[in-house]
């Protein structure tokens, strides 16, 4: 059974802003030559890295709410130019929106067991209230009404 991550997306709005961010990055990338992946470096190696790579995803926090993941592809340890070794965590680039499901400010990565995880939108059949505002999205997850 994989294991999941979660992590916030600091300074992020939406999940727009995300998959605009990732579009840009590879785009970016594929110019200067480079392999065209999406990926992001965090400071600690996952212990349980096999079973992050058994089909594991990273559960994105965005604005207080768990809204969407990435599949995990690869870990790779990497060393920065300071000398620290850092984890570099390689994605699916292919964004899934879950249902939203509060989450308290955290640093760092966590571990997220799949039972505990949110259910992503297209597997209930549903957009999760997309076309209501925000905020008031974010107060009816927070109430478990959405």
């Amino acid at each position: 059974m994989p294991l999941h991550m979660i992590k916030l997306c600091v300074g992020v709005e939406s999940v727009e802003e995300i998959v605009d961010w990732i579009a840009q990055d590879l785009a970016h990338k594929r110019a200067l030559g480079l392999p065209a992946e999406d990926t992001h470096v965090t400071r600690m190696f996952p212990k349980r890295a096999e079973e992050l790579l058994d089909g594991g995803s990273l559960y994105w926090v965005v604005k207080g709410q768990v809204q969407c993941r990435q599949r995990i592809t690869d870990l790779r340890a990497v060393t920065g130019a300071d000398g620290i070794e850092r984890c570099e965590i390689v994605f699916d680039p292919e964004v899934i929106l879950t249902e939203w499901q509060p989450k308290r400010p955290f640093q760092g990565w966590r571990y997220l067991a799949p039972k505990d995880a949110p259910r992503d939108l297209a597997d209930i059949g549903g957009q999760g209230g997309d076309e209501l505002p925000a905020t008031l999205k974010a107060e009816l997850a927070e109430l478990g009404l959405l």
